[in-house]
């Protein structure tokens, strides 16, 4: 398995040893000893979600209250997809900076999202299915997002790709926006959080 920390900090693409043979393939998308290594706690497993997207369906940028907040470990079993993750703990060094991974069925990558970060994806072809770990289950009243197409984030969204999002991400605030509405999860909340998850 293949680790690499993303650029925004606590966030993680891992990428397993596919094995192809005449019948087809075998590949473990989720190891639980290099997990640890990386993230140095546990993958708590909440709930499984599972979608199928036509191209250029945007999903987020979401997040939940912390704490539990959300983490979510993602992979994409069929088609493929842009896989963005963006800080927004209030008071990070990295705070409104991202980081954009491809995830498809050629390698099998996955990425890591930890608590307290926003997270989104594109559809890059129909009928593309994500499949994802969270570590809580989901709690609408819980639940936030910001608007994924927010000019001052710049995310690298295919300009060649239409993009179709729900009403409900349509409406998301942008990221000064949830800042100034206190949306957002506080840096120094997270870090303590996630010291408890190692502790624990």
């Amino acid at each position: 398995m293949d680790i690499r920390e993303l650029a925004v900090p606590g966030a993680f693409a891992f990428t397993p040893r596919v094995f192809p043979d005449d019948r087809g393939l075998f590949v473990c998308p989720f190891e639980e000893e290099p997990f640890l290594k990386a993230v140095g706690h546990p993958l708590r497993v909440g709930q499984t979600n599972h979608s199928r997207s036509r191209r250029g369906v945007v999903r987020g940028l979401h997040f939940a209250d912390l704490p539990p907040g959300q983490a979510k470990y993602v992979y994409c079993p069929q088609g493929s997809l842009l896989d963005v993750v963006v800080d927004i703990r209030v008071g990070s060094p990295t705070f409104g900076a991202w980081d954009a991974v491809r995830l498809d069925p050629v390698e099998f990558r996955a990425v890591y999202v930890p608590e307290g970060l926003a997270h989104g994806i594109m559809a890059l072809e129909d009928d593309t299915v994500i499949s994802y770990i969270c570590s809580t289950g989901y709690d609408p009243a819980r639940e936030h997002g910001i608007d994924p197409l927010d000019p001052v984030l710049r995310l690298p969204w295919p300009e060649d790709v239409e993009v179709i999002l729900s009403d409900k991400d349509r409406a998301a605030p942008s990221l000064a926006a949830a800042e100034s509405a206190g949306l957002l999860p506080r840096y120094a909340d997270c870090q303590a959080y996630y010291q408890r998850l190692r502790a624990s």
